[in-house]
């Protein structure tokens, strides 16, 4: 097993992210090919890595120097936010490191364990199943700003495809601080008070960024550009940071804003936004008391 420089990953604090562009780590596939997007719920978690679907070769996203080969599973490896299994990890400029985790361990190259600087589209191997998702052959793929101590969507840094998965905005509900729900397809009247908005989930797809707004001013907004670390708790950032039971509090819901409804006639929007800037906007008129 080769190790170099080890790079402490916890994320306590999200500042801008300096852009830098990254080929694809695998052949370019379709929007529906992947397993897991950035920030959705997996595992009980807000997913920092990228998962693809498929079996496939696999190859460096850019330039940059090996850091570490992971060649099994060991504790030593405990400070890696998830079980990447087989994996190589490159640190590139502007302080960026990729991981290409659940590698197929045999496919690995050997000069790979001799070499520090490696050219973008360097062969790594081929996807495996030695990562934690088990029976997956496919990559995890993560980008990490160790100056800024942040994990970055990777899709932000990767060439674009030409379409995305349609957002559905599905049925949205509101919770009251002492538990109760009220679904917004059947309800116009709510008393004023601090509100909890949530949408109910999509398995695969997920937002780059959710808005919503009253009588036209925006109150919320929640990028999945990057997730952060508080208080030994993965978040993502809106008004404020957002744990995963916060922003998931079970399977079937995604937060998007916590609201205070003041009295009088309230218009409610909500908008999704992906990541080609395409967006799904729906429309509320309420009457708090």
């Amino acid at each position: 097993m080769k190790r170099h420089t080890r790079f402490m990953l916890t994320l306590p604090l999200l500042l801008a992210l300096q852009a830098q562009a990254f080929d694809w780590p695998q052949e370019e596939v379709a929007s529906d090919s992947f397993y897991s997007y950035f920030g959705q719920l997996r595992g009980g978690r807000i997913e920092s890595s990228l998962i693809f679907k498929d079996n496939a070769d696999i190859k460096l996203a850019d330039e940059g120097t090996v850091a570490i080969i992971i060649s099994e599973h060991n504790n030593d490896f405990g400070w890696f936010e998830s079980t990447l299994g087989n994996a190589v990890v490159v640190s590139h400029n502007d302080s960026l490191v990729t991981s290409y985790g659940n590698l197929d361990g045999d496919t690995i190259p050997s000069k790979l364990y001799e070499e520090d600087a490696v050219t973008a589209g360097t062969a790594l191997g081929a996807s495996g199943n030695s990562g934690w998702q088990q029976s997956q052959s496919c990559l995890e793929f993560q980008v990490l700003d160790t100056k800024n101590r942040s994990a970055i969507n990777p899709r932000l840094l990767m060439p674009r495809i030409n379409s995305e998965l349609p957002l559905d905005i599905g049925a949205l509900t509101l919770d009251t601080q002492d538990g109760k729900t009220y679904s917004l397809g059947s309800v116009r009247n709510l008393s004023a008070g601090t509100y909890s908005l949530y949408r109910t989930r999509q398995d695969v797809a997920t937002p780059y960024r959710t808005n919503v707004s009253i009588n036209g001013a925006t109150v919320e907004s929640i990028a999945y550009d990057t997730i952060i670390e508080d208080s030994g708790k993965l978040c993502v950032v809106g008004n404020q940071k957002y744990s995963v039971k916060e922003l998931y509090p079970d399977d079937k819901r995604q937060l998007l804003a916590m609201l205070r409804l003041t009295r009088g006639h309230t218009t409610l929007q909500v908008t999704l936004i992906d990541l080609l800037e395409h967006t799904r906007q729906i429309t509320y008129n309420l009457d708090i008391n």
